[in-house]
């Protein structure tokens, strides 16, 4: 049994300005954005608080105020509620919000990458292994896939990569892994990949924004010179770490949804809608009644041809 020290802390790097959602996005945040009835950040929070996570730290940006509101106690709404004796909404906002001193804020000043994000949160993680969440991209399955990688990180220490399966043609889009010998519930990684060339790629197991890293990663973050895109890699950092360090993978066979992507973020909608024993049944049956209709090109085109 390893004697690693326990994964307590999570990093969640939401300085991005989202400008794939504009104008939704001009002076909403994008992890802000609801799927059903809960922003997108908070379905990544659970996801951590699941797997045993005590302290999350937020890594912002300008205009991203709304999230910590969002993460703090409102005593007028609760005031609001409770008069009104909405006792079942109370409990829903209570069960969500962190408890005092459990969220932390820092600002990354510039957009310098996802390696200079993390390296950001340097100060509050301090000298333990920490989980890195991209809220971006949400999970469903009955067990996460952080509570797999932390029972992982149990047995191996060492560094922890959640992966998923692409389709072979899409390698060259994702950072892929050489999967070694099986290992618990997962493997050893042999080596990674940022976006191979097209028929390269030692698998077609993607790296799918799931991380538990070990403090050392800071050191290598705050010398790292730039990369792609001029920003600071995580994944170039991750590379050298492994030069020292052991890297092991867990495969996750859940659905993932980029919530990135207009049509992530619509699946994800649709996808846990239909989870909701309230709604599955009425959802169901709009889709089923959408999918009858005409569908909106053929009609745009049909509109065209009459004109």
């Amino acid at each position: 049994m390893s004697t690693q020290k326990p994964v307590r802390k999570a990093v969640f790097p939401v300085a991005g300005l989202g400008t794939r959602f504009l104008p939704a996005t001009k002076a909403v945040p994008k992890e802000m954005l609801t799927v059903v009835d809960r922003p997108v950040i908070q379905y990544v929070v659970d996801e951590a608080r699941e797997a045993g996570v005590e302290h999350f730290v937020f890594v912002t940006g300008r205009n991203k105020s709304v999230i910590e509101d969002h993460f703090d106690l409102q005593v007028e709404l609760n005031d609001t509620l409770r008069k009104r004796g909405k006792t079942v909404e109370i409990r829903q906002l209570e069960e969500l919000q962190p408890k005092p001193g459990q969220a932390s804020f820092t600002r990354q000043q510039a957009p310098l990458g996802l390696g200079h994000a993390v390296w950001c949160a340097r100060d509050i993680i301090g000298d333990e292994p920490f989980a890195l969440l991209l809220p971006d991209m949400i999970m469903q399955s009955p067990k996460s896939c952080l509570s797999s990688m932390v029972e992982l990180h149990s047995k191996t220490g060492g560094n922890v990569l959640g992966v998923e399966e692409c389709k072979p043609e899409d390698t060259h889009k994702y950072g892929i892994i050489d999967r070694g010998d099986k290992v618990g519930n997962g493997f050893i990684i042999n080596d990674m990949v940022e976006k191979p060339p097209q028929g390269s790629a030692p698998s077609n197991l993607y790296l799918n924004g799931r991380y538990i890293l070990q403090p050392k990663i800071f050191d290598i973050l705050e010398h790292q010179k730039s990369g792609a895109g001029g920003e600071i890699q995580l994944t170039d950092a991750m590379l050298r770490l492994a030069e020292t360090e052991d890297f092991y993978g867990f495969h996750f066979k859940g659905r993932t949804f980029d919530c990135g992507s207009k049509e992530g973020f619509i699946a994800a909608n649709v996808a846990f809608s239909l989870w909701r024993p309230d709604m599955a049944d009425n959802v169901r049956h709009e889709i089923e009644k959408l999918l009858s209709e005409v569908k909106p090109f053929e009609r745009r085109q049909s509109d065209r041809r009459e004109q």
